[in-house]
């Protein structure tokens, strides 16, 4: 099932996916999540992170986050860092 969330599609209504950082450039403010269930890696933009101040994200960083439909496929959003 695909739930509209703000005019957003949500690849997994029903729960939220961890993965790792595999890549964030902090100066472009972007990179990529790899999911722990496999699939495709996600884009992931500084904006979808959940953070006061700078938001920004380290590689290998274990990461909790949504998916949505963006321009390019699907992107990473309400994404919170794990301990």
């Amino acid at each position: 099932m695909v739930q509209r969330r703000q005019g957003l599609r949500l690849h997994h209504p029903r729960g939220r996916l961890q993965g790792r950082v595999r890549a964030f450039n902090a100066d472009k403010g972007f990179g990529f999540i790899t999911p722990e269930d496999g699939s495709k890696d996600v884009f992931a933009h500084f904006s979808a992170i959940n953070s006061g101040g700078f938001r920004s994200l380290e590689e290998n960083q274990r990461v909790e986050f949504e998916t949505q439909d963006g321009p390019k496929g699907p992107q990473a959003a309400n994404i919170t860092v794990l301990a």
